[in-house]
């Protein structure tokens, strides 16, 4: 496992690089509020590829947006291509986790010349709301902004109490949420702090309408694999059996696990990924 740093002007992005960087390239994109450390535990499962796991901005070791900017969640896509262009990959194998997932199936859509391979884990498409609520979800936007600015930043008393914290927030291993909350937390003068930007948790200002999510979907060429949790997020379910037609070249799973089941459940979870890039 190796740190990396990528300067991409703008920004500079973090992450961490597991195997020969000869190997073919996947680049593991992690969901909200994680960070690259969700792939540490399948990375020893994928040792036939060489594995980059981002950190996005403002997660992990990542720079946060600058002050007064917005964390729009497309904007990743920027940083991606970025990215991408920066070290002159070619092709690339996407694999990505809820968020992430999603922001994979986004930029493959936009870059199908780039995108080998799409595998999404817990992720099927962009989250949407109707037209009509846009006022409102704006108005909504602007005053959580404004609460995160006007609260003071908390900060963890050990990291103990936020490995237990995060396992409140969602089921998942203990050893899981440790990984993310040793990457997510940094130690100061007096005492420990948060890595992750708290403006994270602030609303989104527009959400996408469902046919502009559905021709992202429509817009992936390339060979997809979606892997789902038995013990998943239910709302998915349904989402990928109404929308799965719009991927030419779609294929599913399942595995045992939840939503973070790339964490709990690796080994199945990279049998499933290795059996499907072995037959693009």
């Amino acid at each position: 496992m190796q740190e990396m740093t990528f300067d991409l002007g703008h920004i500079q992005l973090s992450g961490l690089a597991f195997g020969n960087p000869k190997n073919p390239l996947i680049l593991a994109t992690h969901g909200w509020l994680d960070n690259a450390a969700s792939f540490v535990p399948i990375s020893q499962y994928l040792q036939d590829y060489y594995l980059i796991a981002l950190d996005f901005a403002g997660h992990g070791k990542s720079s946060h947006r600058a002050n007064g900017a917005h964390y729009h969640i497309l904007d990743n896509i920027y940083d991606i291509h970025a990215l991408v262009q920066s070290q002159q990959w070619e092709e690339v194998i996407l694999l990505g986790h809820s968020m992430g997932g999603i922001l994979a199936g986004a930029y493959a859509s936009c870059f199908p010349e780039i995108t080998k391979a799409l595998v999404m884990m817990e992720a099927f498409g962009a989250l949407t709301k109707e037209p009509e609520s846009s006022p409102q979800q704006l108005r909504d936007s602007i005053r959580s902004r404004l609460d995160v600015a006007a609260r003071r930043a908390t900060k963890p008393n050990s990291i103990e109490q936020a490995v237990q914290a995060r396992l409140i927030a969602g089921k998942m291993l203990r050893e899981s949420a440790e990984l993310l909350m040793r990457r997510n937390i940094r130690t100061v003068d007096d005492g420990l702090e948060w890595r992750t930007d708290r403006r994270l948790r602030t609303l989104s200002p527009l959400r996408l309408t469902e046919p502009q999510a559905d021709a992202f979907l429509h817009g992936i060429e390339c060979p997809t694999l979606s892997i789902l949790g038995d013990q998943g997020f239910d709302e998915l379910k349904p989402i990928q059996a109404n929308k799965r037609h719009l991927i030419t070249n779609f294929r599913d799973t399942e595995c045992v696990g939840g939503h973070h089941l790339h964490m709990d459940n690796p080994e199945e979870v990279s049998v499933k990924i290795k059996d499907f890039l072995t037959k693009i």
